[in-house]
């Protein structure tokens, strides 16, 4: 049987390169809410009169309520389906975004970074929902290497937006920006997003039924393992996020520019990982390239602490700092592929514990980085070697030699 060209008189393939922009924009909250105003972390330290690790705990705010705010939108998005639950969360984003622009203090910015983060969580939760809600084994794979062409950019853009945003105006004005492109998202979603979650699928969202699907999840050895190995090179990636604006631009004296076109190359790094791991899914397991991708962070990570410990400079530095971040272009779609294989009923939930294990993780790790104060880069180099050897260690351990099957077909 031949796949049909056009679905309610519309081409298949428009149709399809639009879900793909849209669940693209969506999965891309966390690198737009943490990266866009990362050249800005020395202007927020001078304008509120705070010192480096308080400025860094408006990242670690974000990143748990990026985390928590998993656990809330999946669940809902399982019972009422994704459209209603992603657009409060839209809404929610969109609102506290203007809020944070008028902090006063650096504590208020943290609470409402909090709370920007809530909302922004539906984007990321819903989005690979809704890729498990029409694919799974190594065609969800492939779908989700497809996201990082959209996705992958917003490290690449984010900093290079909010660097230039820097030359004209001050760090609120970047908050002032996320306004914006959440007000986007929220018309785009309301508009041309379609539920992919029928009603005979949906579970109630009943609190006992919630705390229940999260105790099965964390008794599944197979999922735990992966999303723990995942989300250890997450960390890993989101240390390098959190100190890499102090590092790069007090310790090697970069310029907010010079910082931003850094991070673009990193960017840039996932997303031709990302594309490459696509091509590979055809001929090699998720498992396998899950595997490369941590030895690849792992590698990167060591090489970043030996090159600080020997005062190598840059030419080390870089190298291994692209080795780690470009890794995710083969962690993210293979770990959560594995974690979700068996989960295909419950992918809102199941997608929201993964998130909140990437999160969490890198939320603990933000001002951890900070503690050497802004002079020193050993802090955020032992962090990120650290983890991703962590993430191997517990690859190796915990998740066996399970495989996916045979790939298959969008669920109608």
């Amino acid at each position: 049987m031949t796949e049909p060209r056009h679905v309610d008189g519309e081409p298949v393939r428009r149709r399809s390169a639009r879900l793909v922009v849209i669940l693209g924009a969506l999965s891309a909250f966390g690198p737009l809410s943490n990266d866009m105003y990362l050249p800005a972390f020395p202007s927020i330290l001078a304008d509120l009169h705070a010192d480096a690790s308080s400025v860094q705990l408006t990242l670690a705010a974000c990143m748990v309520g990026l985390a928590l705010g998993q656990l809330i939108a999946g669940p809902f998005s399982d019972s009422l389906g994704r459209r209603g639950p992603l657009l409060v969360g839209l809404a929610v984003f969109t609102v506290f975004s203007a809020v944070c622009a008028l902090a006063p203090s650096v504590y208020l910015l943290t609470v409402v970074r909090f709370i920007q983060a809530l909302g922004g969580a539906a984007g990321l939760v819903i989005a690979n929902a809704s890729v498990r809600d029409r694919y799974s084994g190594s065609m969800m794979s492939r779908f989700l290497s497809l996201l990082m062409l959209i996705n992958g950019t917003a490290p690449i853009l984010a900093p290079i937006i909010g660097g230039q945003i820097l030359r004209f105006t001050s760090w609120r004005g970047v908050f002032w920006t996320l306004t914006a492109i959440g007000f986007v998202l929220v018309v785009v979603s309301a508009f041309w997003l379609e539920e992919s979650l029928p009603v005979e699928r949906r579970r109630p969202a009943r609190l006992s039924a919630t705390l229940l699907a999260y105790r099965g999840l964390l008794a599944d050895r197979m999922f735990v393992g992966y999303a723990l190995s995942g989300g250890m090179a997450f960390a890993a990636m989101f240390a390098y996020i959190s100190g890499s604006s102090f590092v790069l631009q007090n310790v090697y004296g970069l310029s907010p520019q010079g910082f931003s076109l850094v991070f673009a190359v990193n960017g840039l790094g996932i997303v031709l990982v990302g594309q490459v791991n696509g091509r590979l899914v055809r001929r090699f397991s998720s498992r396998m390239l899950l595997a490369a991708g941590l030895c690849m962070s792992a590698a990167g990570g060591v090489s970043l602490l030996l090159g600080v410990l020997t005062g190598a400079g840059l030419a080390v530095v870089l190298p291994a700092l692209f080795l780690v971040v470009s890794s995710i272009g083969l962690v993210a779609p293979n770990s959560l592929t594995m974690a979700l294989a068996d989960y295909g009923n419950r992918a809102g939930t199941a997608s929201s514990l993964v998130g909140v294990l990437q999160y969490i993780f890198g939320g603990l790790m933000a001002p951890v980085v900070g503690l050497g104060g802004v002079g020193t880069a050993l802090p955020m180099a032992l962090v990120v070697a650290v983890l991703p050897l962590g993430g191997l260690i517990i690859f190796r351990t915990m998740t066996g030699k399970r495989e996916l099957g045979q790939p298959t077909t969008l669920v109608r």
